[in-house]
């Protein structure tokens, strides 16, 4: 009897000592709450918040070959192993293109930025023909060498904006057509520091004025900007003017545009620029915005788009210098990001003050991925 006495009242005591154990419960720590990315889509596609802000961040570019050949795009300025020529051969060159997007709204209008910085790995494109192949740092198409430049660098708010930009005589008007090489017949400079400010009335009316800085030799040389004034009329058709002012050389310059959507398939356009600045003797006749030989020059083409992957491009140029140019190529969609473009270039050169008489054919296959 005192034996199961003994157990029971041991048996009592471990189920009061458990019961107590239980009774002061573990307390475990709550987790932080997961910030998870999410999608900003007031800016567009690609946009995402970032973590912490109201400031939507999109991130993209492109990577990029070219094989150029022929007399216009296979030149190089490169000395051959021997050192008694030069090598003439394959133009190639390969690019990495990273650009930033950020946009966040504030009470004084959306606050964006832009930037687009290149690495570029190649060889050396040469003169041809008795002038540049217009394969130039700044433009959209390679510099030749290899190198990392910022391309731009802007921050804007409302309709005023600052920083690294092309110009506003090539942005605001539009680039010659859809073709690789759109500049044999150079329409204008690209690069330049800015302080512009862009205005939108809504109903397809639009204007821009752009204080500019130049670039190399045509950097601005007194507290004089280069200025840039342009009005556009937008709707299925547009029409589009702009006219620019070289502080350095005192000279006008001027294009005009118009485009027109013929079809859902083909798109055309017509512009024709005029400059003052034929008698800059130690510029060749050339300023900031007119670079092009003669006081005039006209650009015009289109695109057709064959069917969903495959478009047909092709521009035609004429200058006062007698330089006519044309390109045409066939770009197509591999897959969705990935295009390559075929295309063949030919130049004429007739005998004038700006150059001696010549003529060549070229050709450019292009591989790109966007992202």
């Amino acid at each position: 009897m005192n034996i199961k006495s003994l157990l029971l009242g041991s048996a009592a005591a471990l189920i009061a000592v458990s019961g107590a154990r239980a009774a002061d419960a573990v307390v475990v720590a709550e987790p932080e709450p997961a910030e998870y990315v999410k999608i900003c889509d007031v800016y567009g596609a690609g946009y995402f918040y970032i973590p912490g802000t109201e400031t939507c961040l999109r991130i993209g570019g492109y990577l990029r070959y070219d094989i150029g050949v022929g007399d216009i795009n296979g030149v190089q300025n490169v000395p051959d192993h021997m050192g008694d020529g030069f090598h003439d051969s394959y133009y190639k060159q390969a690019r990495f293109t990273l650009k930033t997007w950020t946009g966040q709204e504030t009470e004084l209008g959306t606050l964006k930025t832009f930037t687009e910085t290149r690495f570029n790995f190649g060889n050396s494109a040469g003169d041809y023909l008795g002038g540049g192949t217009g394969w130039e740092a700044g433009n959209n198409k390679p510099d030749g060498t290899s190198n990392v430049s910022l391309n731009f660098a802007w921050i804007q708010l409302g309709g005023l904006r600052v920083g690294k930009d092309e110009t506003a005589f090539q942005t605001f008007i539009g680039y010659a057509g859809n073709v690789i090489d759109d500049d044999i017949v150079v329409d204008g400079p690209y690069d330049t520091n800015v302080v512009q400010y862009y205005f939108d009335a809504g109903n397809g009316f639009s204007a821009v004025v752009s204080l500019e800085e130049g670039s190399g030799e045509d950097t601005i040389d007194s507290y004089v900007p280069h200025v840039v004034g342009g009005l556009k009329y937008t709707q299925g058709w547009g029409a589009i003017s702009g006219v620019a002012y070289d502080s350095n050389y005192e000279e006008v310059a001027g294009k005009v545009r118009l485009d027109v959507t013929a079809t859902n398939e083909l798109s055309l356009f017509l512009m024709a620029g005029y400059g003052t600045g034929d008698d800059n003797v130690f510029s060749g006749g050339h300023d900031f915005y007119k670079k092009w030989d003669g006081n005039w020059a006209v650009w015009g083409g289109g695109s057709y788009k064959i069917n969903e992957k495959t478009s047909f491009n092709a521009q035609l140029a004429y200058d006062e210098g007698k330089t006519f140019a044309l390109a045409a190529n066939v770009a197509y969609d591999i897959v969705p990001g990935l295009t390559i473009t075929a295309e063949v270039d030919y130049v004429n050169k007739g005998d004038s003050d700006y150059h001696p008489a010549s003529d060549g054919f070229g050709g450019i296959l292009r591989f790109q991925r966007s992202f």
